[in-house]
């Protein structure tokens, strides 16, 4: 049981947090009555009440109905900070930087690969690397990794992973501005240089789905979704990369607490001024981690657009695997937002939390301008994942931010301990789900009820209004590491 931190009802979807004592703004968490009990279970709370005490915080401390105890931050955790006055915070972002998922669209029905599917699963699982400390067939030299961290999802479409459109379908166009490899420690270029085209372990997959149900069929028109339709989404991060650069600069910050005289209630809120040289080195190293985990997914998109055109004997033009959009989960941005009443520039920290940006925003690909921002919310390997859209209440509340997945409510040992991979792996298959991995301790740890409710995590933030649902998958295969 979580340590008791007062929580007010603002509405059906929304609670508070008072601001009180050290605070310099409340704190507001995004649940309904349910999820909020399971909230109370651990220290997430207590976490989005430390967030409030950082120095330049603005209007709110958030946490998204996906919520769970984190380092520092709760992860589902959301804060911005202003550019002059405020700090970043590496606990803020996370150690998988840029942890995202990313969402292919096919023309393929399920008579196209009804017979096929553990065919499929088996060749990707196959060719594309996974598991703990798994390394890629991309051998890069120290020249080439220093272009990958500026370049991100661009360097690997000039290498030939990938088309010409993709990293416009991509956040940011698949490479963050800031990145400075000068910024990067040794040790993390070393752990960066084998990896790239990896998926990885834990929470990481990529999985085959099937369209199953719309909700807002003009949006996902202009999507390229439909009922019925395969899709494929792929998740996982920047690796032992970003694992290392993160790690590199909460012991810098621990310093520059000292330095800066910042006083905070927990030392795992570690920062540094955004202006400060300690600041903007993390923000240069963290960019190039960000751009490392777009360039590791737009590699592992090109060899799935293979396999499946391998395995199925199809042409590009048959499968048609277009990139509907990539959007990362763990990352620190400069953004222009209102507060107070003006506009203004701040860092927004998202950790476990996803951008979602209302139509006309520029930030959006031209090609989805008229309808927002595509919104990848994915669940466990037993239920299913969500595509929403940005809204503009989502820029008033929430900084442009909206929950990220279905969110914790078991330990990686509590799970281990309750489940029994071997019967589970039989469910899943009753079901109708392939899934293949590395080890049965993955499917111990990543069982479907050591997770929260995607349904209602998603049903929260729908009603909330900070976006709104588009489509929803449900997986037919599914690749862990």
């Amino acid at each position: 049981m979580g340590e008791d931190v007062r929580i007010e009802k603002i509405d059906d979807y929304r609670w508070r947090i008072p601001k009180t004592g050290a605070m310099r703004v409340p704190g507001v968490i995004y649940a309904d009555e349910r999820l909020l009990r399971s909230v109370r279970m651990d220290e997430s709370p207590k976490q989005v009440r430390n967030v409030a005490h950082l120095p330049g915080i603005v209007s709110y401390s958030l946490a998204m109905p996906d919520m769970h105890w984190g380092y520092g931050f709760p992860i589902g955790g959301v804060a911005a900070t202003g550019i002059e006055d405020g700090v970043i915070s590496p606990g803020g972002v996370g150690y998988d930087i840029n942890c995202g998922c990313r969402l292919l669209r096919t023309d393929l029905g399920w008579n196209d690969i009804a017979g096929k599917v553990e065919k499929l699963a088996a060749a990707l699982f196959r060719n594309i690397p996974c598991g703990v400390g798994s390394t890629g067939n991309i051998s890069l030299s120290a020249e080439e990794e220093r272009r990958v961290l500026v370049e991100g999802a661009v360097w690997a479409v000039k290498h030939g992973y990938g088309e010409p459109e993709d990293p416009g379908c991509t956040e940011d166009g698949g490479a963050m501005s800031g990145a400075d490899p000068s910024a990067v420690s040794d040790r993390a270029l070393r752990r960066g240089r084998n990896q790239l085209g990896t998926l990885g372990s834990g929470n990481h997959f990529l999985e085959v789905d099937i369209v199953e149900e719309v909700y807002n069929p003009s949006v996902a028109e202009v999507f390229g979704l439909e009922q019925g339709l395969i899709a494929v989404l792929i998740h996982s991060g920047s690796r032992g990369f970003g694992y290392q650069v993160c790690d590199d600069y909460l012991k810098n910050m621990g310093k520059a607490v000292q330095k800066y005289n910042i006083n905070l209630p927990d030392r795992q809120l570690a920062s540094a001024p955004l202006t400060s040289p300690e600041g903007e080195a993390y923000f240069s190293a963290m960019a190039c981690a960000a751009n490392y985990a777009w360039a590791n997914r737009q590699c592992m998109t090109h060899w799935t657009r293979e396999i499946f055109e391998q395995t199925l004997g199809m042409g590009p033009a048959d499968l048609n695997m277009r990139l509907v959009y990539d959007v990362c989960h763990n990352i620190a941005k400069k953004e222009i937002h209102e507060v107070g009443g003006r506009m203004r520039e701040v860092c927004v920290h998202r950790k476990g939390a996803t951008r979602a940006f209302p139509a006309g925003h520029p930030d959006v690909p031209e090609c989805y301008r008229s309808v927002g921002q595509p919104v990848l919310i994915p669940g466990d390997m037993g239920t299913g994942s969500y595509i929403l859209v940005g809204t503009d209440l989502a820029m008033k509340e929430t900084f442009g931010s909206t929950c990220h997945g279905a969110g914790r409510v078991k330990s990686r040992t509590k799970s281990m301990r309750t489940t029994d991979p071997v019967r589970l792996l039989a469910e899943l298959r009753e079901k109708g789900i392939t899934v293949m991995a590395k080890g049965k301790k993955t499917i111990a740890e990543e069982a479907p009820d050591a997770y929260k409710d995607i349904d209602r995590v998603v049903e929260v933030v729908h009603r909330a209004g900070i976006s709104r649902k588009v489509a929803r998958l449900r997986p037919l295969c599914v690749i862990k590491g």
